[in-house]
C-alpha cells in the first residue's frame, strides 16, 4: 500500500485548529489527548483515499472533541456522553464564527460517532469522525493504511495498554448515567465492566409500556 506521509506536516496551521488543541490538551488525560489527535490522522487519510472532499478544521474539531462528554464534569448530565462532546465542541464553533452548516457538521459527527451504520451515508466530516474512530478503537479496516502511516501517526501519538486503557475511561465516563447506553454499544461496556448492570430491553420496553394494545 502507498504511503501518503501522513505526518503533523498534513495538519493545518490555523487559530481555530491551535486552540481546539489547546482545549482538549488542557480538559482531557493523554490517554483521550493522544486517541483524539490519531482519529483525526486516521479519518483524514481514509478520506483521502476515499477522494472525499472534506473541511480538514471541521475534521479536526470533531476527532478532537468526540470523547470530551467522558469528563467527569458531565457525569451528571443524565444525557449521551456524544451529546455532551458535541454540545462543547458547537459552543467552541459559535465562538470562532463558524457557519452554522460546519457545526452542525461536527455536532452530528460527535453525536453519532458510536452509532454504527449512518454517519458513512452523511457527510464526509461526519463519516471520518466515525471512520477514525473505529480504526483506533476497533481495528476496522486496519489494512486500508500502510504500516509506515500507521506507525508514523503511533510514533507521534502512542498508544500504551490503549484497548484497556480506553475501556476504562469509557467505563468511568458513563458507569453515573447507564441509562444513556440504552440501544447503543456502550451498553456493552457496562455489561461487562459494572456489577449488577442490567441493560435496557427494546422488546421489554414496548411490552411494559402503558398502552393496553
Amino acid at each position: 500500500m502507498t504511503s501518503t506521509g501522513a505526518t503533523e506536516a498534513h495538519l493545518p496551521d490555523t487559530t481555530l485548529i491551535r486552540e481546539a488543541t489547546e482545549l482538549v490538551r488542557d480538559l482531557t488525560s493523554d490517554l483521550i489527548y493522544h486517541h483524539s489527535r490519531r482519529v483525526f490522522f486516521f479519518g483524514s487519510i481514509q478520506g483521502h483515499r476515499r477522494g472525499l472532499r472534506f473541511d480538514p478544521e471541521l475534521l479536526y474539531v470533531g476527532a478532537m472533541f468526540h470523547d470530551l462528554g467522558l469528563n467527569e464534569e458531565f457525569h451528571g448530565s443524565g444525557r449521551r456522553f456524544e451529546v455532551d462532546g458535541a454540545d462543547e465542541a458547537r459552543k467552541f464553533l459559535q465562538a470562532h464564527d463558524v457557519p452554522a452548516d460546519g457545526i452542525r457538521r461536527v455536532w452530528t459527527a460527535i453525536a453519532l460517532h458510536t452509532t454504527p451504520g449512518i454517519p458513512e451515508f452523511m457527510e464526509p466530516e461526519v463519516a471520518l469522525v466515525t471512520a477514525g474512530v473505529e480504526y483506533d478503537v476497533l481495528g476496522i479496516g486496519y489494512d486500508r493504511i500502510s504500516d509506515e502511516d500507521r506507525a508514523a501517526i503511533v510514533s507521534l501519538h502512542p498508544r500504551p495498554d490503549f484497548k484497556r486503557q480506553i475501556l476504562a475511561a469509557f467505563t468511568e465516563g458513563i458507569r453515573p448515567k447507564p441509562e444513556t447506553t440504552f440501544g447503543n454499544v456502550k451498553a456493552d461496556v457496562l455489561e461487562r465492566f459494572v456489577p449488577g448492570f442490567e441493560r435496557g430491553n427494546f422488546v421489554d420496553t414496548i411490552l411494559s409500556s402503558p398502552w393496553q394494545e
